[in-house]
């Protein structure tokens, strides 16, 4: 047998454990694995002195935005940071200029994001325009899923969210009916605006523009509330909800009552709820603006036990690249800088440095961050897990290095934006990034190019 490339002496992360292995490559899929290839040929054989070898993770919930802000990011950008942090799959959200709610829209950034991926993508849709011609037609041009804000559009960027933001109830009801009938899974970003408007509005009253404001104006009970609301009114429908970026305790009861009554919900938090808190608005000020905001350690505590019982399928990033302008604006006023930071390149770190601490499997790291999604969007056994057939995104992964968060090393645009990170240290290195069988990722160099990712769509 002959092969393109075979890895030699990896301790092979598979869904049913660790194995020592060897694996082969062939027109880009995983061809073998085997306790000993030295027999068979290939063109290319690196040997992997014994680090684990892990699915590539997928992030399925991811922002770039483009072509809309070029300062900010673009899609060549920002999926070579992808590549750099062991990210072989992104999910890209329907936030654009305009929005990715028409079919039209959802080709023009298809074609993009082949011609400028350098890993594979996903692109949601949104469906809020209530038009089922055009979700039947993004359907049928491969969306991943749709996205639904249940907040209003941030002022200013209304044309980034029209047929995205359904912040009244009958016409997120049509939605979730809509998108029901299509079988793909509706990624929803539960906050109750009304609430959060009013908390706004009292802030401002006061006098309130400050950093910590910002926190003050979505407290737990306006995402558990808006989460509550969202599900009950599924409950007659039936859509495949995911509950976007769960970011606290009271969040996460909700999703367990409902999971509990047999809702057909799902639920991911990201590395920034995981790590962070509260204090860390101090540190980072208006560069740890996120929606929902930074919580408790309590919140972090709730978190972990979701994940590592099931209540919560995965972690992801909500990778969200801006400039230092726009979020130095916070310095004299925090309603006026956007929320959002980025987090690519420590995805795989920070949950993989958790998982060699022991907080959780290393198997179950994977499945957080690789396993579940493709499970749930749809496209394992393609990705998502290291198998025979299966296309081979893969990361070779260092357990005994450790690396260090600088600005040196980071390839997104934002990379000035990244102050939570900074300065931090993980256990482990990303050393290797393959996708499709080639590689994208080469200690500390991105070797990929643009055109090199591929488009992915739900299996038939």
């Amino acid at each position: 047998m002959h092969a393109d490339t075979v890895i030699q002496n990896a301790q092979v992360v598979l869904e049913t454990g660790i194995a020592r292995l060897d694996l082969g490559i062939r027109g880009g899929r995983i061809a073998f694995l085997a306790a000993d290839a030295s027999g068979i040929t290939a063109d290319t054989v690196i040997d992997a002195g014994g680090k684990l070898l892990l699915p590539g993770a997928i992030d399925i919930h991811f922002h770039c935005r483009a072509p809309a802000y070029p300062q900010r990011g673009d899609f060549a950008s920002e999926t070579r940071a992808a590549a750099a942090g062991g990210v072989t799959t992104i999910f890209e959200m329907p936030i654009s200029k305009p929005c990715c709610a028409t079919a039209e829209v959802f080709r023009q950034r298809k074609a993009l994001a082949v011609r400028d991926c350098i890993v594979n993508f996903g692109l949601y849709g949104a469906p809020g325009l209530l038009d089922r011609q055009e979700i039947a037609a993004m359907v049928a041009e491969g969306a991943i899923g749709f996205k639904i804000f249940m907040t209003a559009a941030p002022k200013g960027r209304d044309d980034e969210f029209v047929g995205l933001c359904l912040p009244e109830v009958p016409e997120l009801y049509q939605a979730l009916q809509l998108v029901a009938e299509t079988g793909l899974v509706c990624a929803v970003h539960a906050e109750n605006n009304q609430l959060l408007e009013w908390h706004t509005a009292q802030l401002i009253a006061a006098g309130r523009n400050d950093v910590p404001a910002h926190g003050e104006s979505r407290p737990p009970h306006v995402e558990a509330l808006a989460i509550a609301t969202l599900l009950a009114l599924n409950a007659a429908i039936g859509a495949k909800l995911h509950i976007a970026h769960v970011s606290g305790a009271d969040a996460l009861a909700v999703l367990r009552a409902f999971q509990a009554q047999g809702a057909e919900a799902t639920g991911e938090t990201c590395p920034q709820y995981l790590f962070f808190t509260e204090a860390d608005l101090e540190r980072c000020g208006p560069y740890a603006k996120i929606n929902p905001p930074l919580r408790s350690k309590a919140d972090q505590a709730a978190l972990w036990q979701g994940l590592r019982d099931g209540a919560l399928l995965s972690i992801t990033t909500d990778h969200s690249p801006f400039t230092v302008a726009e979020k130095e604006r916070a310095r004299e006023d925090i309603w006026a800088t956007p929320p959002g930071a980025p987090g690519v390149e420590e995805l795989l770190l920070g949950v993989m440095h958790e998982a060699l601490g022991g907080r959780i499997s290393v198997q179950q790291a994977v499945a957080l961050i690789a396993t579940n999604g493709a499970k749930r969007f749809g496209i394992y056994p393609e990705r998502g897990a290291i198998r025979v057939g299966a296309a081979a995104d893969l990361v070779l992964y260092d357990p005994q290095a450790a690396t260090t968060i600088g600005r040196e090393m980071l390839f997104s645009k934002a990379r000035d934006c990244d102050k939570l990170y900074a300065g931090m240290t993980f256990r482990g290195a990303v050393t290797r990034t393959i996708v499709n069988g080639k590689t994208v990722f080469l200690d500390g160099e991105v070797l990929g190019a643009p055109g090199d990712g591929q488009f992915v769509r739900p299996l038939a």
